[in-house]
């Protein structure tokens, strides 16, 4: 591999530390990009050895990093091997104002080899950042990579991707969700097109329905100036949920070659839709004060006025032949309890169009749970039970999905610098995710859906799949 040099902008911040350092320290540890530069980037008044520390610390503890990023618990921290230290030993601070022309071409005059660039920074900044770009010039390869939400809706999408067409080429954009790098995201695939036993009767003839639910214990952990301008609808479902619906209900790809997969996720989110109105279609709700916490809106940095959900639910359409008809509830909270968090995608068979006079207890549907933490694959069905041969028992078939060699960013940063669009976002798909839950945030705006609450560690609201 040929040397590299990854730039940071933004990267002071949260998100580098807790999860974008972890996940490159994994890759680094795991062989990839040994002749990598980093350098970070930010208007902090930092310097060489402050950097270092931050992101040796973050390297040390990928492990711990890692599992917190899928699961919320932490997990002991894991030496650094010393190809990875290696490069924090190296690793650069460059006081950047990234909105400065003048400052972004100096930055770009430090680096070698083929240049990567992360904008670790909110959207109207990485759009300012990207205007600021357009009369620098960038190396011959230069790779842009964004983290979501990409824009604020399907013209600022747009607009974005426009600009970012006229710095590179749209294949030399990596747009992140590193849900597309979750192993048990990706194994969606080989469940599917794999196996004879259920791709067939993964249709509207046979489902019921769809859920795909990310509900978490964690509550704010500190992110106000992020999530209280952005709220559960973007965080979650706009981006991360839809990215698991086209996966779960799109056409089988000829190959997994990046073209092929995402033209059939895009063709599958083209086809998606609100199923009703947002009255009846979406719900909203924020978390009060419970289970030792605070209510949201007391939340440090958290602007009460602005009605910020911590929790979004919506149920959309997909008007294909394979799945009209289907509804497909999305679903994301946090701060949620008693029990342990939903963390699943569940698929809902219809129930057998007749059982035999004589059979007892068929009480409840056949199921296709796939959980994303702790990753597994379960399926609830109905056999005859001990005792009496005609009574009906539920049971359950698990298996475990095996842990990915890199945690979700170590395999996005290993596409962006494979050069390999593969897990990252199409410009066509950004627009699209923004298109299916625009009718939604209007009418919040608007005031056509209350803000419900509930109190932080219990289950939240919930709408009902219509029948």
């Amino acid at each position: 591999m040929t040397d590299q040099t990854l730039i940071i902008l933004g990267a002071s911040g949260d998100l580098t530390a807790r999860l974008l350092l972890p996940g490159l320290g994994a890759l680094l540890t795991a062989g990839y990009a040994p002749g990598l530069t980093l350098i970070g980037a930010s208007t902090e008044d930092w310097d060489d050895s402050r950097w270092q520390a931050r992101v040796h610390d973050s390297f040390g503890a990928h492990g711990a990093a890692a599992a917190a990023e899928s699961s919320g618990e932490a997990t002991p921290a894991t030496d650094s091997t010393p190809a990875a230290s290696g490069v924090a030993d190296r690793a650069r601070w460059i006081r950047t104002d990234v909105t400065k022309t003048d400052d972004l071409r100096a930055l770009f005059d430090t680096a070698t080899g083929a240049v990567a660039v992360f904008f670790a920074l909110p959207p109207a900044v990485t759009a300012q950042a990207c205007e600021a770009l357009l009369d620098v010039d960038l190396p011959a390869g230069t790779r842009l990579v964004l983290e979501k939400p990409f824009g604020t809706g399907s013209a600022e999408a747009a607009d974005l991707n426009r600009l970012l067409t006229r710095l590179v080429p749209e294949e030399q954009v990596h747009r992140v969700d590193h849900f597309l790098g979750k192993s048990t995201v990706l194994n969606i695939l080989g469940l599917r097109f794999a196996n004879r036993i259920f791709e067939p009767i993964l249709d509207n003839t046979h489902v019921e329905s769809v859920d795909i639910v990310f509900d978490e214990n964690l509550a704010l952990e500190g992110r106000a100036g992020y999530y209280d301008r952005a709220g559960a609808l973007a965080d979650m479902i706009q981006s991360h949920l839809l990215q698991i619906l086209a996966l779960l209900a799109m056409e089988a790809p000829i190959s997994l070659a990046a073209g092929e997969l995402r033209d059939r996720k895009a063709a599958l989110l083209r086809a998606t839709r609100l199923w009703g109105t947002p009255a009846d279609s979406s719900l909203r709700a924020r978390y009060t004060a419970g289970r030792n916490l605070p209510s949201y809106a007391d939340e440090p940095g958290v602007d009460p006025s602005r009605g910020t959900e911590t929790l979004a639910e919506v149920i959309l359409a997909v008007d294909t032949w394979r799945w009209a008809g289907v509804p497909f509830r999305l679903r994301s909270g946090k701060a949620i309890g008693p029990t342990g968090p939903r963390k699943e995608a569940v698929i809902t068979f219809k129930r057998p169009p007749r059982v035999p006079d004589g059979l007892h207890g068929c009480d409840q549907p056949d199921r296709l749970r796939i959980g994303f933490g702790p990753d597994h694959l379960a399926l609830d069905f109905n056999i005859n039970g001990p005792g009496d041969p005609f009574e009906l028992d539920p049971v359950t078939l698990d298996a475990e999905f095996g842990a990915g060699d890199l945690p979700p960013y170590g395999e996005v940063l290993r596409g962006v610098f494979d050069n390999d669009p593969t897990l990252s976002v199409r410009a066509d798909t950004a627009e699209q995710c923004w298109r299916i839950v625009e009718p939604v945030t209007s009418a919040w705006r608007a005031g056509e859906v209350p803000l419900l609450e509930y109190p932080a560690g219990t289950a939240g609201p919930s709408l009902f799949l219509p029948s």
